[in-house]
């Protein structure tokens, strides 16, 4: 596993996310969007929706689901299925850990992944 550090626990208030680009093993730039929930627990799931190929980080987050800002689909940030359509498929959700402050993110073993 190869975590990389993308921000710290005080970056993001509940119920916010944003972008962060990482570098997967084969030196590919990945968007990351990394979310807060409202219950203060981080996720990171891809930023890119599955129906509109858009940024999720500039979308709402409510509970535990981003919204799409550009046609609504929604997606848990547990398992990156969509819960509103127009979105039919899932995104990939990557494992975060935190560490004292530091947030990390593995994009090297999605958790959950497009099918």
């Amino acid at each position: 596993m190869t975590q990389q550090i993308v921000a710290s626990t005080a970056d993001l208030e509940p119920e916010e996310a944003k972008l962060v680009e990482l570098q997967d093993a084969n030196g590919t730039t990945v968007p990351v969007a990394l979310v807060r929930d409202a219950d203060g627990d981080f996720h990171a799931i891809s930023d890119i929706c599955s129906h509109g190929a858009v940024s999720l980080s500039d979308g709402e987050v409510e509970g535990c689901r981003v919204e799409c800002w550009l046609h609504g689909s929604q997606f848990d940030l547990r398992t990156g299925k969509p819960l509103q359509l127009p979105a039919t498929r899932p995104v990939p959700v990557y494992p975060v850990t935190v560490e004292g402050d530091k947030v990390l993110v593995d994009i090297d073993e999605p958790v959950a992944a497009a099918s």
